[in-house]
């Protein structure tokens, strides 16, 4: 009989003794009923250890075909685990070679018990090549990047969430080792367009990834899907199919995401314009506002193209007239009022959807590797007064 079996994963170099562990489950044959399945839950953090641990039931049996559990990124209520099979994750990271032109060496700067970590780490299992490890146990520092880029060798590829390459750029150093690489995998949350304009900018080969821990990761890469990933478009609604989709979630064999075998159902809004994938949003974080619905996403691409926005994220606050009112908290450049930025957005988007608050913050809450955190933001806000 199969278990599921604990996995603690520590940051820093000492993640690099996982590897063995990774290779095997790499290796795992789906045929043999005593190969037990992993769940990679994060050294020194007690209480997210201990809340994976109460919903996840690691020492109790599992279905033979899982390899791995991975948690999604949710930071409230319980969170789900979903299970890849070995070939999933195979078929994953043999199709990200293939699109990036060749395995390579891999560069980990995230961490390592999410799944866009983990697949670093697995990748680099399939090229048998050895990671190079930054320790983000205090979080993601830039300077480290130019001596551990100097170390790698080969076709070199590394995997960032936006919020990282906002700091990258910020520093020249980091900005030119990045630009050495072959490839620098962004994703986990979306990517605006002027972020991008500005890594172009700097040489550095940005390949906007989408994908989830359903999915072993990114599956859709510049809008493309990796080989032996399908995309359907049903009600608005973007499912992913294919060898990389997970087997359904831990303990939860009826779960709606997965009512179509092979399939998963997002929460995310999107369209396929000749067989490339745009997402629009989120379908579960809509903003009903005087009746109408907006998307939180279209707004911040609106908003994050004005010079003095460094990053931004739009809620919907409490409005007793309307519902809810669309608010907009930023980590600014440079000077900017509420005013200016409703004329900047007002250019682009109908005036429903134009910010009536403006909170200026130090940094923007985020789960799992890079995703805002609404909710957080939303308490944040709430007894804050909003800037004019």
């Amino acid at each position: 009989m199969s278990m599921l079996r604990e996995m603690s994963v520590p940051t820093g170099p000492a993640v690099a003794e996982l590897l063995p562990q990774l290779s095997s489950i790499l290796d795992g044959n789906s045929d043999d009923a005593n190969c037990d399945a992993v769940l990679p839950v994060p050294a020194g953090d007690d209480r997210e250890a201990g809340r994976l641990r109460g919903a996840l039931s690691p020492g109790s049996p599992i279905q033979p075909e899982a390899a791995l559990v991975v948690a999604t990124s949710g930071t409230t209520g319980t969170p789900k685990g979903a299970m890849l099979s070995a070939d999933a994750l195979r078929a994953s990271g043999t199709a990200t070679h293939d699109r990036l032109g060749g395995p390579g060496s891999w560069l980990l700067a995230l961490p390592a018990h999410h799944i866009a970590g983990l697949q670093v780490l697995l990748r680099s299992v399939l090229a048998g090549t050895r990671p190079e490890i930054l320790d983000v146990s205090d979080g993601f520092d830039p300077s480290q990047l130019p001596a551990a880029v100097g170390r790698m060798s080969g076709r070199r590829y590394t995997s960032l969430v936006p919020t990282q390459l906002v700091k990258a750029l910020g520093d020249p150093a980091a900005a030119e080792a990045l630009a050495e690489l072959d490839a620098v995998l962004l994703g986990g949350a979306a990517t605006p367009v002027p972020l991008r304009e500005r890594a172009e900018a700097a040489g550095i080969n940005v390949v906007r990834t989408y994908g989830m821990s359903e999915t072993a990761g990114g599956c859709v890469y510049d809008g493309v899907p990796l080989r032996g990933v399908e995309i359907w478009i049903v009600d608005g609604r973007v499912v992913l199919g294919g060898s990389t989709v997970a087997l359904g979630y831990r303990g939860m064999p009826n779960h709606p995401a997965f009512a179509d075998a092979g399939r998963f159902r997002t929460d995310d809004a999107g369209v396929l314009t000749d067989g490339v994938l745009s997402i629009t949003g989120r379908l579960d974080e809509a903003i009903s506002t005087g009746g109408l619905t907006i998307v939180p996403q279209v707004v911040e691409a609106a908003v994050a193209t004005h010079p003095a926005v460094r990053e931004c994220a739009v809620v919907g606050l409490p409005d007793e007239r309307l519902g809810e009112r669309v608010a907009v908290a930023i980590v600014a450049s440079a000077a900017v009022t509420l005013a200016d930025l409703r004329a900047h957005v007002a250019l682009t988007l109908d005036a429903t959807a134009v910010p009536r608050e403006l909170y200026i913050v130090e940094t923007l809450p985020t789960k799992g590797p890079g995703k805002i955190d609404r909710s957080a933001l939303r308490a944040a806000l709430a007894p804050r007064r909003p800037a004019v």
